[in-house]
């Protein structure tokens, strides 16, 4: 995991008459930290690393798709899509490890509960071969329980989107 502070728009001639982006928090959450972090393991540990986590709760998880995943065994074998429940749920690890990371002495919870799904779409199917980045930018939080806007892109089209709401449990 790299911390760092970044610069936004602020400062240059570029930013004026637009809202500067918040500064990176951590630049990269790796598969190390990501299972230091979340309580999921194999086979729903559904994101590879998180990149980008920014002061203002927002960041990218990302998902390299392989023909290998479980789901393709049913999903369709003879045209394998990869599911969109699953992609709401990598959404949801995403929201997860932004939270988590960026709230001070914050640890590894034991459960993480989905909430809501509220407005998900599924735009485009997913295959083997792609990288899906779920865009995840925070919309709500109460305590234990955040609310996220996600966009699922795959080669910076939205395949999906939806917002969730979670709880972190002790």
């Amino acid at each position: 995991m790299v911390a760092v502070g970044g610069a936004g728009a602020e400062g240059s001639n570029e930013g004026r008459g637009k809202m500067a982006e918040a500064s990176v928090r951590f630049a990269l959450v790796d598969i190390n930290d990501i299972l230091r972090t979340l309580p999921h393991r194999y086979p729903m540990l559904l994101i590879d690393r998180v990149i980008d986590i920014r002061t203002d709760y927002s960041g990218i998880g990302v998902k390299n798709v392989t023909y290998n995943e479980p789901a393709f065994l049913g999903h369709f074998p003879d045209r394998p899509v990869y599911p969109g429940v699953m992609m709401i749920e990598a959404m949801a690890q995403t929201a997860g490890v932004i939270g988590i990371k960026s709230v001070e002495g914050t640890e590894k919870p034991r459960a993480v509960y989905f909430l809501t799904i509220d407005k998900c779409k599924f735009r485009k199917p997913v295959m083997p071969g792609d990288t899906i980045e779920y865009h995840m930018r925070s919309i709500g939080r109460r305590k234990t329980m955040w609310w996220f806007h996600g966009d699922a892109r795959v080669n910076g089209a939205t395949v999906a989107e939806a917002d969730v709401g979670a709880m972190l449990t002790d």
